[in-house]
This record gives C-alpha cells, sequence and structure tokens, in this order.
C-alpha cells in the first residue's frame, strides 16, 4: 500500500500547486490531488511489469547468438538461470497484474534503449554475476535477484528521465514505490501460484485522512499562517521560505484534525518531509517552530488525542 509518507507528500504538492496557481475551486484540486495518487498505484504495477521485459530481452538476446554463423558452444547452450527465474515467471503469470496493466495502458513496449540499458547494466554487478555462476536454483535466491534488480533501480537516472516523460505526476514517487515493490516481494512464498498485489490504501481511512487534510489544510491556510507568525517574530515572514510555512500549516492542520495520530509522528513526518522538499536549513527551522506551536495548541485544548499511548 502507499505509504502516509507519500500521501503527505502529495497533499503538499497538491496545496502548494493550489496556492500558487491562485486557484479558486478547492473540489478541482481534490480530484487533482487524488489522481496523482491513483497514478502513484499505477506506477506500482507499471514497475512490477519490468522484470518481464528484461526476460524477454535476455531471451531474445540468446536466440539472436544461437542464429550466428559461427556460435559458440556458450551461444548454443546459454545459461537460462535468469530467464528461468520463477519470481519473475510467477509475477508475469499473475491475473491481477496483468489486468490491471492491460485496463490503464500500461507498456514499456515504447522504450526498448530503457530495457537494454537496464539489463546490461544488472548483468554487469557482482551479485547478478555470482547469481549467473551457482548452480544451484532456488525461489528464495531469484527473490533476491529480483529485489536487488530494483535497489539497483532506486538510482538510475534513465529510469527516472523515462518515468518523467511517461507522467508528470510521477516526478519523485519511485523511491516510494520501489519500496513497495520490494516489500510485496518479500512477502512472496514458493507455494503462491501468483504474486499477491497490494492494495493501494493501507485502509480506509487513508483515503479520508488524504481528503480531510488537504482540506483542512487550505481552508484553514491563513489564519494558520497568522497563527506561525506568533513564533517566528524574529523572523521577516515574507523571507521564510515558502514551503517552511506551508508545511508547518499542513503539520498544523494534521496535529488538530486527527486525534488517533500522535503528535510525535506528525512532527517527525513533516520534519523528515522538509529535508528533501524545501532550504537546506528548514528541517531545524520548522523542528523549533512546530515544537512551539505543537505545545501551545495543546495548551489551548486544540489538540486532543485519543487512544493507547496518545494521551
Amino acid at each position: 500500500m502507499l505509504s502516509r509518507r507519500l500521501l503527505r507528500i502529495k497533499v503538499a504538492k497538491a496545496l502548494y500547486a493550489h496556492l500558487q496557481s491562485e486557484a479558486d475551486n478547492m473540489i478541482a484540486s481534490e480530484k487533482s490531488l487524488m489522481a496523482s495518487i491513483d497514478k502513484a498505484y499505477d506506477l506500482y504495477f507499471q514497475l512490477l511489469a519490468l522484470p518481464e521485459m528484461l526476460v524477454k530481452y535476455a531471451t531474445e538476446r540468446q536466440e539472436i547468438a544461437k542464429q550466428k554463423k559461427l556460435p559458440t558452444f556458450e551461444d548454443l547452450n546459454p545459461n537460462t538461470k535468469f530467464v528461468d527465474n520463477q519470481v519473475i515467471h510467477t509475477i508475469a503469470n499473475t491475473d491481477a497484474i496483468n489486468d490491471y496493466v492491460a485496463a490503464k495502458k500500461l507498456s514499456w513496449h515504447g522504450y526498448p534503449e530503457l530495457i537494454r540499458t537496464i539489463y546490461q547494466q544488472f548483468s554487469e554487478t557482482d551479485y547478478f554475476k555470482a547469481y549467473m555462476m551457482r548452480d544451484e536454483r532456488s525461489f528464495e535466491e531469484d527473490r533476491i535477484l529480483v529485489i536487488k534488480l530494483y535497489d539497483m533501480l532506486a538510482d538510475f537516472q534513465a529510469l527516472d528521465d523515462v518515468l518523467e516523460e511517461m507522467s508528470i505526476l510521477w516526478a519523485d514517487d519511485l523511491p516510494f514505490v520501489l519500496m513497495m515493490v520490494q516489500r510485496t516481494l518479500s512477502n512472496m512464498r514458493p507455494s503462491h501460484k501468483e504474486l499477491r498485489v497490494a492494495d493501494k490504501f493501507k485502509s480506509e481511512e487513508d483515503p479520508q485522512f488524504v481528503k480531510t487534510l488537504f482540506e483542512k489544510s487550505l481552508i484553514n491556510y491563513n489564519e494558520n499562517l497568522r497563527y506561525v507568525e506568533r513564533y517566528t517574530s524574529n523572523w521577516d515572514v515574507e523571507r521564510i521560505a515558502l514551503m517552511d510555512n506551508m508545511i508547518i500549516t499542513i503539520a498544523m492542520s494534521e496535529l488538530i484534525n486527527f486525534s488517533s495520530i500522535p503528535v510525535k509522528v506528525t512532527m517527525d513526518e513533516w520534519i523528515e518531509i522538509s529535508k528533501y522538499y524545501s532550504t537546506a536549513g528548514s528541517s531545524t527551522f520548522i523542528n523549533g517552530v512546530l515544537d512551539k506551536i505543537a505545545a501551545s495548541l495543546t495548551e489551548e485544548g486544540r489538540i486532543q488525542k485519543f487512544g493507547r499511548g496518545l494521551m
């Protein structure tokens, strides 16, 4: 399922876009927000379909080698360990993946150069070479190899470029969705005939969390911003990064409106997000301001947490 952190980031991006465009239609912005989340789930299936394309490429290479005028012994007797990978074959034969990919018209067929580049670089890794040299074959070894593939893709610029070309809504989604894919693979068992794909959301609460957080953050943005000014009196508010102000106001909305989410979780999540989406010193600044705001809101009775460990 898509992580709460990614959902928070989606809310922040949607609020930023709404404010920057001076839009006046909250419903339209909220629909765009939910569409971007749907698109992140599409990426999950897009990535699951990738290993099969690498196997097809490797198979084609082996068939071409056999057709040489003077094929070597290796050409005629290729190592088929990768193309026979049990995990990849299970993924390729999973109806839930194939049906989703077909319905959404997701495909890698227009990017043969990317497939070639990924395969070539992966096949040069020490882990792949060691895998191919071992005679024994096991489901666990096959699974680890596929997980290693996704590890490599976490920092693969060519993939980033293609995904951005496919959909601008996939910008920054890759690290989160790769983790989602790897968690899915970690849950595989040799007895599974198909891969058990993850749901989009962890629970029915998640889509409501997204909508409520966005709506409350937008409706109360100016009010929350004025509240922030009390705790930034030594700062020129106009010079504070827009993203810093926005992150603090969203965090305020989360603190006030979600009684089941611990204060520490909210603060830690938004401070961590600020490290990647604002300026170099933002996390320290936001941490200090949020700490004071949380204490003040609690004293005012506006933050009330219920449940075990939240009192």
